[in-house]
């Protein structure tokens, strides 16, 4: 089935017990079992499983073309449980531009913990290849980067993992299943923070891993799960599920007006480079073209001066919202280096933007203004 028809049907059922064509919100924390200590319907405590958590991942390995899923409380929970299914002293390589909650994960939490994290440049694959040691066991792919939208071919990094008999994990939270399906390219994990898009209107907050294989390696992220007990709750899993069902035409209007969007701040005097893959002269296009669908709702652009340049554009716009996170019905902008803090390479002259759903001719009109 395509995208569209998944979106609306995988994981949902009418209810059994009352014929709702929208499914009930379970929010029982434990389930009846029998004399004999079985539980004769699958379910026997919230931590472990919930109906609308199972409903969740399975429309999710649905959409991304995997066997098993493990939805989390938040975006940083999922990335965590992956690092955390590795063993201290393993050796992880993850990109030098990516969301910074994975960046200071690895450095501030996992490091001490006995991770040892090299970061380079992912678009690189000669870069990748002379990070790999003896006890490399993950690659960490982040396509499009956040906040300067690289792009990384999942497919040539996939195979220098496999090489190195290790994982490739492929955060798909900017591209979504719907513009990108990093199993095609061989990635073994994929990881989404389903507060952005998957959710889609700025009300919920979850993580999932999807994997390829129920093997080993998947059943210890199960377990960090179930016994960290991290897990979205009931409300979550149904709220995310409900915004999956327009998520391919959502992406597709994202699409299209970040495309919009990009063209016209590429043509304005006052920007001095527009980061979006969907542009010709982006150098990480013909990846993007080759494997992307769509080119996602997500650009950053560098308007000329610097940091007092930057400000004073957002303090300019109106129908923009200066706000971080991304991936909602409204419009966001963001000076992303004043987010990061301290020891962040991103330009300071650099704003993120998340384009909405908003028409598009009023999104460049109020940067038109704000630009001046």
């Amino acid at each position: 089935m395509r995208n569209e028809t998944l979106a609306v049907h995988a994981g949902r059922s009418i209810d059994p017990a009352t014929g709702a064509v929208t499914p009930p919100i379970h929010l029982s924390t434990t389930f009846e079992r029998e004399a004999d200590g079985s539980y004769p319907h699958g379910y026997d405590y919230i931590r472990t499983n919930n109906p609308n958590r199972e409903a969740l991942e399975k429309c999710l390995c649905e959409l991304e073309g995997g066997v098993a899923a493990a939805a989390f409380s938040s975006g940083s929970a999922a990335t965590v449980s992956v690092f955390q299914a590795l063993a201290p002293g393993d050796h992880v390589i993850a990109p030098n531009d990516a969301y910074t909650g994975t960046s200071a994960l690895l450095r501030n939490v996992l490091a001490p913990w006995g991770l040892q994290v090299t970061f380079v440049d992912m678009t690189n694959p000669a870069d990748v290849s002379q990070a790999i040691q003896p006890n490399t066991r993950l690659i960490w792919i982040e396509t499009p980067s956040n906040p300067l939208l690289k792009i990384t071919d999942i497919g040539k990094i996939s195979a220098i993992a496999h090489q190195a008999n290790a994982l490739c994990v492929c955060d798909n939270t900017w591209a979504t299943p719907i513009g990108q399906k990093p199993f095609n390219w061989d990635a073994d994990l994929i990881v989404h923070s389903m507060t952005k898009y998957l959710g889609g209107h700025s009300d919920v907050l979850g993580g999932v891993v999807i994997s390829r294989v129920e093997d080993d390696f998947f059943r210890r992220i199960k377990t960090i799960q179930t016994s960290g007990g991290a897990v979205a709750s009931p409300f979550d899993c149904w709220l995310i599920l409900r915004g999956i069902q327009t998520l391919p035409y959502r992406m597709r209007a994202h699409s299209e007006n970040a495309s919009k969007v990009a063209t016209f701040l590429s043509d304005h005097p006052k920007v001095e480079l527009v980061h979006y893959p969907g542009l010709k002269e982006h150098p990480g296009h013909e990846i993007a073209a080759l494997q992307m669908p769509l080119f996602g709702g997500m650009l950053s652009f560098q308007v000329k001066g610097g940091r007092e340049e930057a400000f004073a554009l957002v303090a300019k716009v109106q129908l923009f919202t200066r706000a971080t996170s991304l991936g909602g019905v409204e419009s966001l902008i963001e000076h992303r280096a004043s987010i990061e803090g301290l020891g962040t390479s991103t330009p300071d002259n650099l704003l993120r933007v998340s384009v909405g759903l908003e028409h598009p001719d009023d999104l460049i009109a109020d940067l038109a203004q704000a630009l001046g």
